[in-house]
């Protein structure tokens, strides 16, 4: 059986190591173009393909899967299937077309919610109390091919994005391997995705980074586990940058306005939002470093009515 695999982030290394570890031919892996990282900018190949090198695999990074050198050269590798997960960009139907098995991907989401190439983040965003993996068949739309298998995972109130990329992408491989034999005995029957039950989850945005003290407690702690440990939450302190990484909802309430502190100590720092107050525990002020409150509080100034996103006077 070969197969070319397509994948970017670490998300999508545990399923190429088991189909490796499973004995599968996987003759070619195709990720996004190395990006500059970090302050320097240097050059940082993807995740996918470090795993790919190191199991002696060639690597294609076309910049546009679409291109007709890019389809060309996936096409020589001749593959009876091709497996996605998280590549990140859609596929042509020349290409679509060439494995005689078809394309398959391995969808961080129980579709047909959360299509698109956020549903980790969103999931958790939105208050979801479960996520999942679905392996389905690749199709021109957005997340819209049948769907062929599913898993559904927990979301706790201690689990951030970070934890559910860790248990879903654990999840998809061993699902991926459960149903890889099946499939190409011909044994499954692929399930077309109901489009009136579709929700999607655009990639994130600089805006939905932004916590709005307006909105409640439990929303703003849903917003903070959703963005950790990536992007991270932010707000502004005396018009300076301020992330929030975690945080704890609390039922207790004040007259205070929206984004002001209205207590800080060594446990954290309680601010009102529209409906609860937020416990800040893990935080970021700027031009430091990640930390607990009780490694800063000491040596910040008075900040007690202080008040969160609130614009600065020149």
């Amino acid at each position: 059986m070969r197969i070319v695999f397509m994948g970017t982030p670490s998300f999508a290394v545990p399923s190429l190591r088991a189909l490796v570890e499973q004995g599968y031919e996987v003759v070619a892996v195709v990720s996004q173009p190395d990006r500059p990282k970090g302050r320097k900018k240097l050059l940082t190949p993807t995740p996918v393909k470090e795993a790919a090198i190191e199991l002696g695999i060639p690597v294609l990074q076309p910049e546009r899967m679409r291109n007709e050198d890019a389809i060309a050269e996936v096409a020589s590798y001749k593959p009876e299937l091709i497996v996605t997960a998280a590549y990140g960009q859609i596929l042509p139907k020349a290409v679509l077309e060439l494995p005689q098995h078809g394309c398959i991907n391995v969808h961080g989401s129980l579709l047909p919610k959360y299509r698109g190439g956020a549903p980790i983040q969103r999931s958790i965003m939105n208050g979801e109390s479960e996520t999942g993996v679905t392996i389905m068949y690749m199709a021109e739309g957005l997340d819209t091919g049948d769907m062929i298998s599913s898993v559904a995972i927990p979301i706790t109130d201690e689990d951030n994005a970070g934890t559910i990329f860790e248990k879903l992408s654990i999840a998809g491989a061993k699902l991926l391997i459960d149903t890889v034999p099946p499939l190409i005995r011909g044994e499954l029957q692929a399930i077309p995705q109901d489009d009136s039950l579709a929700t999607y989850a655009p990639n994130l945005t600089r805006e939905d980074e932004r916590i709005e003290w307006d909105k409640s407690a439990i929303s703003i702690f849903n917003q903070v586990r959703g963005l950790s440990p990536m992007a991270g939450a932010f707000t502004t302190l005396n018009g300076e940058v301020f992330k929030v990484w975690g945080c704890k909802p609390l039922s207790a309430s004040s007259n205070a306005a929206t984004g002001t502190i209205v207590s800080a100590s060594a446990d954290g720092i309680v601010v009102q939002t529209g409906e609860g107050q937020l416990l800040l525990t893990i935080i970021q002020p700027a031009g430091k470093r990640m930390m607990n409150v009780s490694d800063w509080i000491q040596g910040a100034r008075a900040i007690v009515g202080a008040r969160f996103g609130e614009e600065v006077q020149a």
